[in-house]
């Protein structure tokens, strides 16, 4: 599949038709964008997944964006992509009090172009979180590697295990029975593509093969579901790993973030 080809298949499953745990997809003329099932701490924003816009309209969606999630008590999330219209919505993002992350890569591999390597059997101790309580491994590799509170993501990811274990895969690479690295995978059986989320690695046990082992576990069972791609927002830290087992750049994106000011 060419480039233009897939990444015209990716807007439509993973941004147009795509539905999340936890969230409710709704459709306007403009974007179609997702909220909360139900408002917490752990779910304190929506988003916007897609948009179609242009000089005349990108203004007014923003602004109705920012009114709608406003009126609902929740921060906005905007995922714009390179190939996004107008080619200035970064800027008038900003303009309406936007602030921007960095930059990812997002990349996608053909799973019938799977490398051999990353189809062996895995040597590394890696384990399947199955019980909710033992989210707390997770938590604790996030926090240590990021310095940062991850448990609204873990609260994310409890909610998700507990309401939809079908469609989230969480794995934990250990070295001596003690936590190393953690990932998962988000996939959805009638979906084509699947996606690599995590993938963080504390930094004494790093270069010791525990993110390719993890990437390696998603992988083979996204090809053992049916799944025909898989897809990662690689950091640029990640990205040459990503690179070296053959996913492609299909596009970049940058998320940006809106919330009241206190």
């Amino acid at each position: 599949m060419d480039l233009p080809e897939l990444l015209a298949l990716y807007d439509l499953e993973e941004r147009i038709k795509a539905e999340w745990p936890g969230t409710v997809r709704e459709v306007t003329d403009l974007v179609v964008r997702h909220r909360p099932v139900q408002s917490g701490d752990h779910r304190d924003n929506g988003f916007i997944a897609y948009s179609r816009l242009d000089k005349e309209t990108a203004d007014r969606a923003i602004g109705e964006q920012i009114d709608y999630f406003k009126a609902l008590g929740l921060k906005v999330g905007w995922k714009l992509y390179e190939h996004d219209q107008p080619a200035d919505l970064s800027v008038r993002l900003l303009a309406h009090g936007f602030k921007a992350a960095e930059p990812e890569s997002i990349m996608a591999l053909d799973l019938h172009e799977a490398p051999a390597a990353l189809l062996e059997p895995v040597v590394v101790d890696v384990r399947r979180i199955h019980d909710p309580d033992e989210l707390r491994v997770v938590q604790q590799v996030e926090e240590a590697v990021w310095g940062e509170d991850h448990s609204g993501l873990v609260a994310y990811l409890r909610d998700t295990l507990v309401q939809h274990p079908h469609k989230l895969s969480i794995y934990c690479a250990l070295q001596d029975d003690e936590p190393a690295s953690v990932a998962w995978l988000f996939i959805d059986d009638a979906r084509p593509f699947a996606s690599l989320w995590g993938g963080s690695t504390l930094p004494q046990h790093r270069k010791r093969g525990f993110y390719t082992a993890l990437l390696a576990v998603r992988l083979q069972e996204a090809v053992q579901r049916g799944a025909r791609f898989l897809t990662i927002d690689a950091s640029p830290m990640s990205r040459p790993i990503a690179q070296r087992f053959g996913f492609r750049q299909i596009t970049t994106a940058c998320d940006y973030d809106w919330e009241p000011l206190s």
